[in-house]
């Protein structure tokens, strides 16, 4: 039993055993670090930090005296993390077919061009190509400042070591419809708004609602906030359709925010359950190995679970598998069956 558990639990755990190639050693090393990798999760220290610090030296150089008293240190260092970023997208690239999804493909070509289509992958390219453009002139930008400020496209190389960031990704892409409608439903209320608004106001504020694309401004900020209060009706139709536009905004600008908050929710207890079958296992014969807490504490780690929440869990199944357990619950629906029944 014991045997049959652990090969079951092994297969949760991410990643391919380690081969003895460069090429496979890249890839580990480039992956987000597992449990007791220590090299792995050294690099992504170090890309992290050069990452922040890049968002830093971007905001220091906005400033004209930091700027012009380092200008040398900023290019200097900018230079460096242009090479190192390079250097981890090119390496990226080279290692992708070590990927469990590019093993054993026939053209090893075809699968590191489907990488490089993948947002991760692009997020990278993104991060230094505005810096090559730059260079060769043919970013077709005169303000060199523009060209500074696109180095903040590195943030969202945050997002392959942020959990929360690669969840918000996640819930995005699977509701990338449902959030089109909710933003399609916004934009004809906004229409309508703007023109109900044309039509009682453009008499009397001629410079404000004196077409229906300038008073989109004003449906645009009533809609998604509560208005900024440079723009406001005066007349008293045009008061009272304001007000009826402010309290419709409220379930229209709810819609998206709702399903968000509902796909972040279902994602959350997906997780949880997904830890739950793992535990279930663990505790099927009523005792956890060392090897196996080893286990779901890697899965834990992955998932992005809270110790507390995963030690209940374990707890929980633990006790369910106790001897006696059973006998106490209910065959149909396992909950515990009162006493004196």
């Amino acid at each position: 039993m014991s045997n049959d558990k652990s090969a079951a639990l092994r297969e949760h755990r991410f990643g391919r055993a380690e081969r003895p190639s460069w090429r496979a050693l890249a890839y580990q090393l480039l992956e987000p670090s597992r449990n007791g990798d220590q090299a792995s999760w050294l690099v992504d220290i170090v890309l992290v930090v050069l990452i922040i610090l890049n968002v830093a030296a971007v905001l220091a150089a906005s400033v004209d005296r930091l700027r012009a008293q380092f200008a040398d240190e900023f290019y200097a260092f900018e230079l460096f993390s242009v090479g190192i970023f390079t250097a981890e997208y090119l390496c990226r690239v080279w290692c992708s077919v070590e990927a469990p999804r590019g093993a054993g493909a026939a053209a090893p070509s075809l699968v590191r061009l489907k990488f490089m289509l993948q947002p991760a992958a692009l997020i990278d390219l993104a991060a230094v190509l505005p810096f090559y453009l730059a260079s060769f002139g043919l970013l077709g930008i005169s303000d060199m400042r523009v060209v500074r400020l696109l180095r903040l496209l590195r943030l969202f190389k945050l997002s392959r070591y942020s959990e929360p960031l690669s969840l918000l990704g996640q819930v995005l892409k699977e509701n990338a419809r449902n959030f089109v409608a909710a933003f399609g439903v916004l934009l004809i209320v906004m229409i309508l708004a703007a023109s109900g608004m044309y039509v009682l106001e453009r008499d009397v504020q001629p410079a404000a609602f004196g077409s229906i694309p300038a008073s989109m401004w004003w449906a645009f900020a009533t809609l998604t906030t509560v208005g900024y209060g440079d723009v406001t009706p005066i007349t008293s139709l045009g008061k009272a359709f304001g007000a009826a536009v402010t309290v419709v905004s409220i379930g229209i600008v709810a819609l998206p925010a709702g399903m968000l908050a509902s796909s972040f929710s279902a994602r959350l207890r997906h997780k949880s359950e997904s830890y739950r079958h793992l535990a279930d296992q663990a505790a099927a014969d009523g005792v956890v190995t060392p090897e196996e807490r080893a286990m779901l504490e890697e899965r834990r780690l992955a998932l992005g679970i809270g110790q507390d929440l995963a030690e209940s869990i374990l707890e929980e199944e633990l006790e369910e598998e106790a001897p006696g357990h059973r006998d106490r619950c209910c065959p149909s629906c396992g909950r515990p069956i009162p006493t004196g029944q």
